[in-house]
């Protein structure tokens, strides 16, 4: 037994592969340096999706239907009502999700990897007191995204700086969100069924809840020359330094480069305060230099999270929500686990071990 079901395997899967001690990402045989390098979320999500329904696509077709599945599920946003956009963003897109038939087919899972991009601008608009904007058919889904949040047309590379996003935490093996969507598709429930579960897991501040306060600590640290005496106080008060340290990589997290790599075009053309990002590296340098004076016997160094913050506040979304931008990324590994658990899987039932009280001899 491994509490927590450490090192336990549990599913065979062809979609990816997380190397901890290699500092490598795999997505159905494409290792992520080679995905990222100009690669686009539907490119990345017909990878991911091949062979696993009942259609076959490529990329180019996936972006048609993408788009047209966006102009779908616009109409549950003119649907719903005050009290559901009240709610904290990834609440409110749960609940819009739920709205979704809760089928196994092709056309379930295209409405599905369309809905979380056009439900997160639409909340955050509405909660701003703006208006949402309907999707635009002629659009990637990355272009889409932007448009429909911000009102205007990104630039190119703000349109790669979101694709790289988006394709970068696609898939990453069986973490607790695609766990608990396969756990779901095992009993034969709905494609909606298992999204809405796994959308449930990432919520929780251990699984998808860091990148906001990254954002948090670099505002405290305020200056570079700052950094590091500020990040040796937070640990001589045993608190953790966001953004460093995963459960499976022991060395660096090969998406953080992917993501600072995403960066670098919007800083070199000014689209991004480069002030902000000399501080993240001042926090990095400092940090990775602290944390191996204080705990040269733990593996800690960046993980996706540090410049997935960077990235998406560059990009102009608001740091609550983050866990829904992540959201809109994954769902497309969540759909591929929950399809392929289905197809090739069996009823996930483990057994756990009894130590409560016995009863009484008679």
């Amino acid at each position: 037994m491994q509490n927590g079901l450490e090192d336990v395997i549990a599913a065979e899967t062809q979609l990816s592969d997380v190397d901890g001690e290699a500092g490598r990402l795999i997505i159905r045989g494409v290792s992520l340096d080679h995905l990222v390098a100009g690669g686009t979320y539907e490119g990345v999500a017909a990878l991911l999706l091949d062979e696993l329904t009942e259609r076959s696509f490529d990329e180019a077709l996936l972006r048609t239907w993408l788009a047209e599945a966006r102009a779908r599920v616009f109409i549950h946003i003119e649907a719903a009502d005050a009290a559901l956009f009240a709610l904290p963003p990834v609440d409110a897109m749960r609940a819009l999700i739920a709205r979704l038939p809760d089928g196994e087919d092709f056309d379930t899972a295209i409405a599905l990897l369309a809905a979380p991009a056009v439900f997160l601008p639409a909340i955050l608009r509405l909660q701003i007191g703006e208006k949402p904007i309907a999707p635009d058919a002629s659009l990637s889904q990355a272009a889409d995204i932007l448009r429909m949040l911000t009102g205007r047309l990104p630039t190119i590379e703000q349109t790669a700086a979101l694709d790289t996003y988006l394709v970068t935490i696609s898939d990453h093996g069986l973490n607790a969100s695609t766990f608990a969507s396969r756990v779901i598709a095992s009993t034969q429930a709905g494609l909606t069924s298992s999204v809405l579960a796994a959308l449930s897991a990432l919520k929780g501040p251990l699984h998808g809840g860091a990148p906001g306060p990254v954002l948090d600590m670099l505002d405290a640290v305020a200056t570079p020359e700052n950094a590091g005496r500020w990040l040796a106080d937070a640990l001589d008060r045993g608190e953790r330094l966001m953004g460093f340290g995963h459960r499976i990589y022991r060395v660096r997290d090969p998406r953080a480069d992917a993501l600072k790599g995403a960066l670098k075009p919007l800083i070199a053309s000014g689209q991004v305060d480069s002030v902000r990002g000399e501080l993240a590296e001042a926090v990095e340098a400092a940090a990775l230099a602290i944390l191996k004076a204080c705990k040269p016997n733990r593996p800690l160094d960046v993980n996706v999270e540090f410049y997935t913050a960077l990235l998406l506040e560059a990009l102009g979304f608001p740091r609550q929500a983050f866990t829904g931008v992540f959201a809109i990324g994954r769902t497309v590994g969540w759909l591929a686990h929950a399809r392929e658990q289905a197809l090739d899987g069996r009823l996930i039932r483990p057994r756990s071990v009894y130590i409560g009280p016995l009863p009484a001899a008679a």
